[in-house]
């Protein structure tokens, strides 16, 4: 991941990372990520509970099958990254990557930023 990927996804994980604690738990993703809207949810075929845990474990899972055992319900930056380089892997430039976080995560329209 290039230095402008990993900008725009720390970009994304201090929107995540409520606390700054360095860690995004589900507490912070339920507060920016509504599972309410997911169609299980919303069928009555899961949980919000179980889907805001999924979510998470997504970002886990990609970092686990480097570092096994590290698997604690928290997503760190480098988690975070791990996610996005192998989500990013048949991205090819920058303009593309940056159009998915900007979507993804509204960046720029939180704190007044621009």
């Amino acid at each position: 991941m290039n230095d402008f990927w990993r900008g725009l996804a720390w970009q994304a994980f201090c929107i995540l990372d409520k606390n700054g604690s360095g860690e995004i738990d589900k507490a912070e993703i339920s507060s920016t990520y509504n599972a309410l809207m997911h169609p299980d949810v919303r069928a009555g075929k899961r949980s919000e509970d179980e889907v805001l845990t999924e979510f998470l474990d997504t970002f886990e899972m990609h970092s686990s099958l480097l570092h096994p055992g590290e698997y604690n319900h928290k997503v760190s930056f480098d988690e975070f990254c791990e996610y996005y380089n192998n989500v990013s892997a048949n991205i090819d430039n920058d303009e593309y990557f940056q159009l998915m976080m900007v979507n993804a995560w509204k960046l720029g329209q939180h704190n007044g930023t621009q």
